[in-house]
């Protein structure tokens, strides 16, 4: 008879259910994240510039083994998280939650209140315990493609709102631009094409450029400019990335272009996670 069949017979079946991590390390791990941000909001004991970070979320897959030590970034990829921000810290000696956050307030206060972190994972063992603070690439708004290509659209007319230096080419206020259906999908498409195929080009694998694509979804403009960006998670971030560099800001810029369209897509196995692209034409 073999080792499950004795246990059925038993009743004693269940006893193969029992969690990996006792109750009690568990228990251990929601009390310490509750002393971090206990501390956060009251931060008495260790000099911070700014307002109160807000609390840190515990995050499943964020829980590294407390005895991990390889790629920290590659092990949370394999997890299924994708840090834009992400720093581990390792304790040994500590056997109560109290004692793990006495060792964090007095050698690693300034991590624990950085604000740059959103989530939180804890590991440990009897005597060791890993804390992994990390913020997501993916701005978790981006779920909504449609609302994201409004904020995109609000984003770029506020920036052409206001002259602005572009490298050495000064710009003057442009006007508002109206979102292109085609161009949007054309965007779209490219940003797919790239995630898809692991490239960052303004052609494609088949050579093709961003004027023959946005004709190929009906645009007939006759000028058509293209932004694209990999890496950032929000609307915000690639706007930003774009402003800074004297090209794309030029493109933003441009008092030609009146109509603009974007997509972006994610790639949860790249190093970037996320391929943007932005389109802009001209009637």
């Amino acid at each position: 008879m073999n080792l499950i069949a004795f246990l059925l017979r038993c009743g004693l079946a269940t006893l193969l259910l029992l969690p990996a991590v006792s109750p009690a390390h568990a228990s251990g791990e929601r009390e310490l994240v509750a002393r971090i941000n206990a501390y956060r909001a009251n931060p008495d004991t260790c000099r911070t510039t700014g307002g109160a970070p807000s609390s840190l979320v515990l995050r499943a897959n964020l829980q590294l083994p407390a005895g991990y030590s390889g790629g920290l970034r590659e092990g949370l990829r394999r997890s299924g998280y994708q840090a834009a921000a992400v720093r581990a810290i390792r304790l040994t000696g500590p056997q109560t939650p109290d004692a793990a956050f006495a060792m964090l307030i007095a050698g690693y206060c300034q991590a624990l209140l950085d604000s740059q972190y959103s989530d939180i994972g804890i590991s440990h063992t009897a005597e060791r315990w890993q804390v992994v603070l990390a913020r997501p690439l993916l701005d978790t708004h981006l779920a909504d493609p449609r609302a994201t290509a409004q904020t995109l659209l609000g984003q770029v007319n506020a920036a052409r709102a206001k002259p602005r230096l572009c490298g050495r080419i000064h710009f003057a206020a442009a006007r508002p631009l109206a979102w292109s259906p085609a161009l949007a999908a054309a965007a779209l498409g490219h940003s797919r094409a790239m995630a898809e195929g692991g490239y960052f080009s303004h052609q494609d694998r088949n050579g093709t450029t961003p004027y023959a694509r946005a004709r190929a979804e009906g645009y007939r403009g006759r000028q058509v400019g293209e932004n694209i960006a990999a890496g950032h998670g929000s609307p915000a971030a690639a706007m930003a990335g774009w402003l800074a560099s004297p090209g794309h800001c030029a493109n933003l810029m441009n008092p030609v272009f009146t109509q603009v369209g974007a997509g972006y897509q994610t790639a949860p196995d790249a190093q970037v996670g996320i391929y943007w692209t932005m389109l802009f034409g001209a009637p």
